[in-house]
């Protein structure tokens, strides 16, 4: 692992998709920073860090032959390395929230984004973004928003936390081309927050509806079951689940 500190920039993720345009990285190059100052989530959400007090970190994956029809592979593996560090810490009650937002109990811990560099139709590398709340204590006006010390009441080195975390992505990485999607996919669905559950949800439109998140299909949709047992397919930004 290669380690690029910064005291502050305005995204990892942006340093270092164009550190990779000027230098020849090496697998697994890692920016971190003390503050991020435009941190972003799925579909352009903004992340909000206080300084000093989390992981705002961003790892450089580079891939040999990886094709653009199995990226959400790159999701359940990545959301699968943080539940395992999670659980090995002890945090309580960790689900994902479709499709890689971290949770305990119904309160966000962990988010992630990821960005693909693609070649035709491969995936020549992934700049891997995430934010773990770790020492932060309060978080303004945010609702459903908790910490390692706010679950755990002690205070975490995030050197170590962050050199733990990478090592469990890079093993889990090792690990991916010898799964078989049925394995990854059912390892992932049972971590799913509201899986099975009647649930609420809110459409693009506006409209809000009910239903039951059954499974993940092969291309990363939430499938969710609606009235008279009819499944349907829904890509990120086509729905919201309420809580």
């Amino acid at each position: 692992m290669h380690l690029v500190k910064l005291d502050a920039t305005d995204s990892t993720n942006q340093f270092l998709k164009e550190l990779s345009l000027t230098k020849k990285l090496e697998d697994f190059t890692v920016v971190v920073t003390n503050h991020q100052v435009k941190g972003r989530g799925q579909m352009g959400s903004e992340w909000q860090s206080e300084r000093g007090m989390n992981l705002t970190f961003s790892v450089f994956k580079k891939f040999d032959f990886f094709s653009i029809n199995e990226q959400f592979r790159l999701n359940i593996c990545v959301s699968l390395s943080i539940l395992k560090l999670l659980k090995n810490l002890s945090v309580p009650d960790l689900s994902v929230k479709w499709p890689n937002d971290i949770l305990s109990g119904t309160s966000k811990i962990c988010g992630v984004l990821i960005e693909n560099m693609l070649s035709g139709r491969q995936i020549k590398s992934s700049v891997i973004g995430i934010g773990l709340n770790v020492n932060q204590l309060a978080f303004n006006n945010l609702t459903n928003v908790t910490s390692l010390k706010l679950l755990l009441g002690k205070t975490f080195n995030l050197d170590d936390l962050l050199q733990q975390l990478i090592s469990q992505i890079e093993s889990s990485f090792s690990e991916l081309s010898g799964i078989t999607d049925d394995d990854l996919w059912r390892s992932y669905e049972n971590e799913l927050f509201r899986k099975n559950k009647p649930s609420t949800f809110k459409l693009e439109s506006g409209e809000i509806f009910m239903g039951f998140i059954r499974k993940i299909s092969p291309n990363g949709k939430l499938v969710i079951e609606l009235e008279d047992v009819v499944f349907k397919e829904f890509g990120l930004k086509e729905v919201k689940l309420l809580y």
